[in-house]
């Protein structure tokens, strides 16, 4: 097993940093550095950039317009991405519906589709958790009726990330409700300005607006747009789980947030010294930088498996379950660490951009600013993409046996 790094994926690194040097937007990248929100048009932009570099695709095969990757090319770019400020790519287009749709949707739907994903040209959706079906999936009750050439779609579906900018949504339907839950579901690729869809806004703990509500009501989908075969969609389903929970480890970015972490304790002081230099606060740190360490060393022991042609298994849970519980321990301490300047703020003085303006005066350092919002938006990390309750059970049952 080699967890180091060859010469030619040292090379590689150099090549990503070089990069990002030239093209990454300094605006992005200051805003991600700084934890500020990112618009629309901000993630449209950096994906058109790394399509123009041939890069849209980071994962995907050359036959469709990617560049070719291996695993440990794209952990490569995500690392360095991350530690560069560039934003996270939104995974629903390129990461998700897109590997579904080269392993099992047919050549009209890549010719289709797998451009304008790399390109951005249109945003993606994921129409899968419902009220009641969340963790439990296969109990969606969302409903598609055959009409000649296309399927009429009635339900709802919950907790759909930045569906108000989708141009297009893939959806998990049911098509056969006399089968067993998981062979009467149908894998559809649907045109959110479809006559219909209402897309509802759920206001999270942060005052943002970053999920929804979708409802389809007799909305008319053309059967040209189902991915393989009617009712095996969740085996469809499993498979972009997979790309998922891997994902969501997001240990590029855990280090960017760590080394933002350190320069606030050196910023902050307690008893007339950096925050950094008291015992009790070094020590929080210290833990949560081993566990990093520790989850950097199994990502990599997946990568080396995956050198060798194995494909991740039930690991992909425990990457998700230690990355996002990282997450959340670090904006714990951010927030710890500046104490009641990280009480909630008013989301509309932060759109005002007064923490942006340097002759407006901050209730505090213009840093603890967004703290409170962070933390608050990480809670749900340890719930989508499958809970880490969930992957547990997972765990004992695949790897301990239980």
């Amino acid at each position: 097993m080699r967890l180091e790094f060859t010469e030619e994926e040292q090379a590689f690194r150099e090549e990503v940093r070089s990069f990002l040097r030239e093209r990454l937007p300094p605006a992005i990248s200051q805003k991600v550095l700084n934890g500020y929100e990112l618009s629309r048009e901000d993630h449209v932009l950096w994906q058109r950039l790394l399509h123009e570099r041939g890069w849209g695709g980071m994962g995907w095969p050359v036959q469709f317009g990617g560049p070719g990757w291996n695993s440990v090319q794209q952990y490569i770019f995500e690392e360095e991405s991350a530690l560069a400020g560039a934003p996270r790519l939104i995974p629903f287009g390129t990461k998700m519906v897109a590997p579904v749709i080269m392993a099992f949707g047919n050549a009209a739907q890549q010719q289709r589709f797998l451009p304008k994903i790399s390109s951005g040209e249109e945003w993606w959706c994921q129409g899968y958790s419902e009220p009641g079906a969340g963790s439990d999936l296969a109990s969606l009750k969302t409903r598609a009726t055959r009409d000649g050439d296309v399927y009429v779609v009635n339900g709802q579906k919950t907790w759909n990330t930045l569906g108000q900018y989708a141009d297009w949504i893939f959806c998990l339907v049911r098509t056969d409700s006399t089968a067993k839950q998981q062979s009467g579901i149908t894998f559809l690729l649907i045109d959110m300005k479809s006559p219909g869809i209402t897309v509802r806004p759920i206001t999270l703990l942060d005052g943002g607006h970053e999920v929804n509500e979708i409802w389809f009501e007799n909305v008319r989908v053309p059967v040209q747009n189902r991915i393989g075969d009617e009712n095996k969609g969740w085996t469809y389903a499993k498979f972009l789980l997979g790309h998922e929970r891997t994902n969501i480890a997001g240990i590029g970015i855990a280090k960017r947030e760590l080394q933002r972490l350190k320069a606030i304790a050196r910023s902050e002081r307690k008893a007339g010294r950096p925050l950094i230099e008291d015992p009790l606060f070094a020590a929080h740190i210290a833990q949560v930088e081993i566990d990093l360490w520790a989850l950097e060393i199994t990502n990599l022991r997946v990568l080396s498996a995956e050198r060798g042609a194995k494909a991740p298994g039930p690991e992909a849970s425990i990457l998700k379950i230690r990355g996002t519980e990282i997450a959340q321990r670090i904006s714990e301490l951010a927030m710890r660490a500046v104490g009641p300047y990280a009480l909630p703020f008013r989301r509309e003085a932060m759109e005002a951009g007064w923490q942006a303006d340097p002759a407006r005066e901050a209730p505090g350092p213009r840093y603890a600013s967004i703290l409170a919002a962070t933390y608050l938006n990480q809670r749900k990390l340890s719930i989508f993409g499958g809970t880490n309750e969930i992957q547990k059970n997972i765990i004992s049952k695949m790897i301990v046996g239980l």
